[in-house]
């Protein structure tokens, strides 16, 4: 089957706007959000059904065509572009967008792959749920791409990664079967749990059609402070205590360098409204029971008597909360805006924290003078965004080498939540330990024995 009977082949599967043939149509889905991965495809394919994108797969099983997965195309670590030249299709889940339904007495949601993350949050909270994935590119993002890379965000340090909140998957098989495990059910140990397979897989073993989310009680009651801290110490120590006084009640707990504020002022006109520190913890309580305005004031004062903060404000309004994150969600733009980076997705035990960052900023300075680190994270759940500001030309695998070898050193891991897509690959091979390599591979056989589902992705 040539290239032509192979489209019009797809073509007779889907509607007129189903095929995407022309290269201004499909020059945004060849490229990734940080524009550092380009590609090329056959054809990009909107199908609007479950049982669609299953018809599409076999097709492309029959003639041999490799599938690109795509869903908002937000990620990070270039995973939803493809990474060929040519010979390939994108597969946009974005037409899949029903929420099918809401349950509030059982706190689920089934909905599919195509669906805006902020769509979702909008329909839990219409029910008088928590949806609680949350993330800066919410409006954009789309719930199977959530799920095929595991997503994290603010809300992990509570509520734990999108895999803790999946309750059931349906996917579509390599060779084109359709596999329904939406159960609405909260305990289920029949066989092997399957769908873990598929969550963080990024597409390279099946492809996510839809969902069953697991929702919690909506907290009425919020409070957000933003802390001036000595260093990372007297963060962990005001997290420690935070967590002593009122529990799993802190949703979100995030270390901020100085660096970051001076970019955020520099390219955002965006600025603290605290003092100069070189640390700052951003920090949320969220609680269905009124009293956590009272408890988080306890805390913070504790912490300012044991010099664990030296300065703070507390939000008195929810605008002036949405202002706080304002600034935590525009480091990356205002990085983006002072030159080039090397980003690093980073996870180590919490903690060893304030040791990996003093040891990798000190061997960043050693290998690479010049370079400024730019510090940021989820410090509650030992996720730190460690970039590296670079002057062009600099030796960007030297700038990655650098910094996982001092990862490794702790044992932590080179991606905690952005995955490994085309960005992070060779690093994959270069530190997962051989045996844990090979069972990824033994896997990917398994339920991929082409290697027609996003090639070049996370295994190369």
């Amino acid at each position: 089957m040539n290239s032509s009977e192979f489209l019009s082949r797809l073509s007779s599967l889907l509607d007129p706007r189903g095929l995407l043939t022309a290269p201004d149509d499909m020059a945004p889905h060849l490229v990734d959000w940080r524009r550092m991965f380009h590609g090329e495809a056959l054809a990009v394919v909107r199908p609007r059904t479950a049982q669609e994108v299953a018809a599409v797969v076999a097709a492309c099983a029959e003639a041999g065509v490799c599938i690109v997965p795509q869903g908002g195309n937000t990620g990070l670590a270039g995973g939803a572009v493809p990474a060929g030249e040519g010979g390939q299709i994108v597969l946009c889940l974005s037409r899949l967008n029903a929420i099918r339904s809401v349950d509030k007495v059982g706190m689920l949601m089934e909905v599919e792959a195509g669906c805006v993350l902020q769509t979702a949050q909008e329909a839990a909270t219409a029910a008088g749920r928590l949806l609680p994935v949350s993330l800066a590119a919410e409006g954009t993002a789309q719930i199977g791409g959530i799920v095929s890379t595991n997503a994290g965000g603010i809300n992990v340090l509570r509520y734990g990664m999108t895999r803790q909140l999946v309750l059931g998957l349906e996917v579509v098989l390599a060779d084109g079967t359709l596999v329904n495990g939406l159960r609405h059910l909260r305990k289920d140990n029949a066989g092997y749990d399957w769908k873990q397979v598929f969550i963080g897989s990024e597409g390279t073993l099946g492809i996510v059609t839809a969902a069953v989310l697991r929702l919690v009680p909506a907290p009425r009651h919020k409070v957000t402070a933003l802390l001036a801290v000595p260093g990372p110490e007297a963060a962990l120590a005001l997290l420690s205590r935070a967590q002593d006084e009122i529990g799993d009640q802190v949703s979100a707990f995030e270390l901020i360098c100085a660096l970051s504020f001076d970019l955020l002022a520099r390219n955002c006109d965006l600025r603290s409204p605290i003092g100069a520190s070189p640390w700052v913890v951003l920090m949320q309580a969220d609680s269905c029971l009124s009293g956590i305005d009272e408890a988080m004031e306890q805390v913070l004062t504790g912490a300012l008597e044991a010099g664990e903060a030296t300065d703070g404000v507390v939000a008195s309004s929810e605008t002036q909360a949405r202002q706080l994150w304002a600034l935590r969600e525009h480091i990356t733009e205002a990085e983006l805006r002072e030159g080039v980076s090397v980003k690093h997705d980073v996870s180590v035990p919490i903690a060893d924290m304030p040791a990996f960052l003093a040891e990798a900023e000190a061997e960043m300075a050693r290998a690479l003078p010049g370079c400024r680190a730019n510090m940021f994270g989820h410090l509650g759940d030992g996720n730190i965004h460690f970039n590296v500001l670079i002057a062009e030309g600099t030796d960007k695998a030297l700038v990655n080498r650098t910094v996982h070898d001092v990862v490794a050193k702790y044992a932590g891991s080179i991606s905690a939540e952005h995955g490994i897509g085309r960005y992070r690959a060779p690093e994959l091979a270069h530190y997962k330990p051989a045996t844990e390599l090979a069972l990824m591979g033994r896997l990917k056989t398994a339920l991929d024995p082409e290697g027609r589902m996003n090639p070049g992705k996370v295994l190369g």
